[in-house]
């Protein structure tokens, strides 16, 4: 892992007054933070924003999903109230958002599982040392998700816990799992057009990412959305990410990554993911988060995976109405169970380490 360093900064401090501050007596005052930077991560400069109404409060670092789909401009509307409890990172991976602005297609060498992973890694000392933490909690969705389960195995002393949403697994097995069902779904519904198609195509593995992955992706996304019943998350672009520039950088980023994860034979570094294979005992506690109408990361394959873990504590929650995307009712109870099952274990192991 390289060496760590801010290249660029711009902060924001609001401390409450002395004479506010001198009636909490032993509560310390809460230190608004603000800050958005490129952070040297890997040997590159990475994109990261941490915002949140007390700098004390634990730290959650958002793993997004793509590869390539950076969270950093829908982040204030998802995640709108969650500052309160938790200082909020974003971080545009590599191939991703600003990051990919920054370094270009330069990098697609480095575009492989354990480069991220040790970027993940980097990330979360970087914001140990930066905002004076032990540990912190990592938050993965789909991509995320198994970038979070390959930091969580690497480095759990970095962690408090594991959220997941959206559970990848092993990805052939997903996609013949998903093929299967959406191919389902399409002859129940005598829905001729997709089962035509579906059944041209064949199954998984596929080798061309233009002929036969379009096709399925086409129907999967349009039985998707027929499922789906629970509200949407909002998906409000930050005015400083909604420049055409910007829109049209972070489209170029979701192709490059796209391009490069999965390969142009369909034979790139995800067609290899096995989570299972890492290993199934965790020294941090893993909570997932699964939609009941996931086409994508099928809750059955999510939850015989969760069945296998070992760790100090789990949790699964399957969502209704919710499909690969995360839905507002999801969110709300993400936060729920953040601040009523991880947070207390944070600020208890931050408690035994006070002096008397």
């Amino acid at each position: 892992m390289g060496l760590i360093s801010i290249v660029s900064v711009s902060l924001s401090y609001h401390v409450l007054p002395q004479n506010v501050a001198a009636q909490t007596l032993q509560v310390r005052a809460p230190e608004r933070v603000k800050e958005e930077m490129f952070v040297r991560i890997g040997g590159i400069d990475q994109w990261i924003t941490i915002k949140g109404d007390d700098r004390n409060n634990p730290v959650l670092l958002f793993l997004h999903g793509g590869p390539g789909d950076a969270l950093s401009p829908f982040a204030d509307a998802m995640f709108a109230g969650w500052e309160k409890d938790f200082t909020l990172v974003q971080w545009d991976q590599r191939g991703a958002g600003r990051t990919y602005g920054k370094s270009g297609p330069s990098i697609e060498p480095t575009m492989t599982v354990e480069r991220m992973t040790d970027d993940g890694i980097e990330v979360a000392q970087f914001l140990a040392e930066h905002l004076n933490k032990k540990k912190i909690i990592i938050y993965g969705g789909s991509w995320g998700s198994i970038l979070g389960i390959h930091m969580a195995h690497a480095r759990p002393d970095l962690f408090y816990a594991y959220v997941g949403d959206a559970q990848l697994v092993n990805t052939r097995k997903n996609e013949a799992a998903s093929y299967a069902r959406v191919l389902a779904m399409a002859r129940a519904s005598g829905d001729q057009s997709a089962t035509t198609a579906l059944t041209a195509i064949g199954p998984p593995p596929w080798h061309s990412l233009f002929n036969s992955w379009p096709v399925f992706r086409k129907w999967r996304l349009a039985y998707q959305a027929k499922k789906v019943t629970a509200p949407p998350a909002p998906e409000t672009i930050s005015p400083e990410y909604a420049s055409p520039e910007e829109r049209a950088q972070y489209a170029a980023a979701d192709d490059f990554c796209f391009e490069h994860f999965w390969g142009l034979t369909m034979s790139g570094p995800l067609e290899m993911v096995d989570l299972p294979a890492l290993g199934t005992d965790f020294a941090i506690p893993i909570y997932i988060f699964q939609g009941q109408e996931d086409l994508t990361a099928l809750p059955e394959l999510a939850k015989a995976y969760f069945d296998s873990i070992k760790a100090p504590r789990k949790q699964f929650y399957l969502v209704p109405g919710t499909g690969h995307e995360s839905s507002a009712t999801e969110l709300e109870m993400t936060l729920k169970v953040l601040n009523e099952q991880i947070k207390p274990l944070v600020l208890d192991r931050s408690a035994r380490k006070q002096p008397r």
